[in-house]
């Protein structure tokens, strides 16, 4: 959960470009990212992928007033609105995006290429797959309003859990991590995309926040946590947190199409 879904990429700043707030060219290449490059398969009317450039103009013409995001995982089918063959196919990846006017819907398959042990010799490739979505309200997905109070509730637990457990993540250099990250993330990265409300930003920066820490939670060892129970007690601790973690970042950056609803 640590780095930026491409899903939140393409939904982003294919809503800012819906909304006139960016140019093409300008949002594919921010939906790229250091990847590669970005085709879509299974457009209509396309016998093969295109480009992002092409693929968003067409599911425009289509159709597509906006773009939300789904993070699923097993057991909790979080922005997914079906049919059942979507949803497994955004299951498989972790992420989708779902069209808000038409029912279509972006499924991601990476493929990474290169072998050799620098950065430099690997490359990425993305691959979305344009499938049929079912037009219904996206699973589990909470207002701005919600996450943001979920969220804080979620930081103050977290915090507490692993500091009672003796986790290396509850301490001065996991914060230190934190603002390392949020430092790095502001340098490298507008957070969301422009046309977006201050609050949608906050909320997903918090979101990232909490996901961080519970990363460092999970990567960092068992800290004290050094029996089976404790070990137990800390998974179960941090499973509900992470929940909240995810559900706030679909919340942020469905932020956009929200708003067109309310309006």
């Amino acid at each position: 959960m640590l780095s930026e879904p491409r899903s939140g990429r393409l939904a982003a700043w294919g809503n800012a470009l819906l909304a006139g707030a960016a140019s093409p060219d300008d949002a594919a290449l921010a939906i790229v990212g250091d990847d590669a490059v970005h085709r879509v398969a299974g457009l209509p009317g396309e016998a093969g992928p295109v480009g992002l450039t092409l693929a968003l103009g067409r599911l425009r013409t289509l159709g597509v007033r906006g773009w939300r995001v789904a993070l699923p995982v097993p057991g909790h089918p979080l922005g997914l609105s079906g049919p059942p063959g979507f949803n497994a196919r955004a299951l498989e990846a972790e992420e989708a995006v779902v069209g808000f006017g038409a029912p279509y819907g972006l499924v991601p398959q990476v493929r990474v290429a290169g072998s050799g042990p620098g950065a430099a010799d690997v490359h990425v490739e993305v691959e979305w797959h344009c499938l049929p979505v079912r037009e219904a309200p996206p699973a589990d997905v909470p207002s701005l309003g919600e996450a943001e109070r979920e969220l804080a509730e979620a930081l103050r637990e977290a915090t507490r859990v692993l500091s009672r457990l003796d986790v290396a993540a509850s301490g001065t250099v996991a914060e230190a991590t934190v603002d390392a990250y949020r430092a790095r993330a502001e340098r490298e990265r507008e957070a969301l995309a422009p046309g977006y409300p201050p609050r949608a930003v906050r909320v997903l920066e918090l979101a990232q926040r909490v996901a961080l820490l519970i990363s460092l939670a999970y990567e960092n060892g068992h800290g004290g946590a050094v029996s089976a129970s404790e070990i137990a007690a800390r998974a179960e601790a941090l499973r509900p947190v992470e929940r909240v973690a995810r559900r706030a970042q679909v919340a942020a950056y469905n932020a956009y199409v929200e708003e067109r609803e309310r309006g």
